[in-house]
């Protein structure tokens, strides 16, 4: 089992930049990808980026294309999420998640972090 812990949430305004943080523990080994999702109130539960831990290999949503960029410090077992010119939009709680194999279910879910843009 993987635990996995966000950070770098707050409040910004529109145009500004965060980066948030996801530290991982535990069977971090058996991670194939970490993933960022995010829930906005009122809403599902929404992928934003994802990236593997051997080949870095990265997948966005088409809504932060070219704003937002995921990375990963192996040696740290944190993965990161830059998000710059952010929107009123991506006001939501992010979570972290791992997958334990290409093509499974995003799972081991982090506690959340609140990011909110005032416009």
């Amino acid at each position: 089992q993987v635990q996995l812990v966000e950070s770098g949430g707050g409040l910004v305004q529109a145009g500004d930049s965060l980066r948030l943080s996801c530290a991982a523990s535990g069977r971090t080994f058996s991670t194939y990808a970490m993933g960022w999702f995010r829930q906005a109130p009122g809403k599902e539960r929404e992928f934003v980026a994802s990236i593997t831990w051997s080949t870095a290999y990265t997948s966005y949503a088409d809504s932060v294309k070219g704003r937002f960029t995921i990375s990963r410090d192996n040696a740290k077992n944190t993965a990161y999420l830059q998000m710059n010119s952010l929107k009123a939009e991506d006001t939501a709680v992010y979570y972290c998640a791992a997958q334990p194999y290409r093509f499974g279910r995003f799972g081991s879910w982090g506690q959340g972090t609140q990011v909110t843009v005032s416009s």
